[in-house]
């Protein structure tokens, strides 16, 4: 509901909240989810892997984690890894290819039933950022 509020707001002129400005910022970036977000009953659909779809709230969700861990640098030196991959590949991508990590992150540590790895999320985003 979140962002479907913020995106209806966004649309009409109306005042966002700092968090709803940068979600909007990512809903603009993502045209192909413009349809999902003007409708009301996208947010209670299943967005299941094995029907090919992706799942918008989870894909701006991740969005917004990785601009609020990247401005508090948490876990520590993500901010560094962010700054050299969106130096070579530009933010959007850069975001792109930390979600990766962070879903694998998230994947590894659901199936371990350990926390999630902080120093092994940042390491894969520094490998992410140093390929050639």
């Amino acid at each position: 509901q979140f962002f479907l509020s913020a995106w209806q707001r966004h649309r009409a002129g109306g005042v966002l909240t700092p968090l709803e400005l940068i979600a909007a910022d990512w809903m603009e970036l993502h045209p192909e989810y413009h349809a999902e977000l003007t409708d009301p009953q996208s947010a209670s659909r299943d967005y299941a892997v094995e029907q090919g779809r992706t799942n918008p709230f989870l894909h701006l969700s991740m969005h917004l984690s990785i601009a609020e861990q990247v401005s508090i640098d948490q876990p520590p030196g993500i901010r560094q890894a962010f700054e050299l991959l969106r130096s070579k590949r530009g933010e959007h991508e850069a975001h792109h290819a930390i979600m990766e990590c962070l879903g694998e992150m998230l994947w590894t540590a659901q199936r371990s039933g350990l926390p999630p790895d902080g120093t092994a999320y940042v390491d894969c985003v520094q490998r992410r950022a140093t390929r050639r």
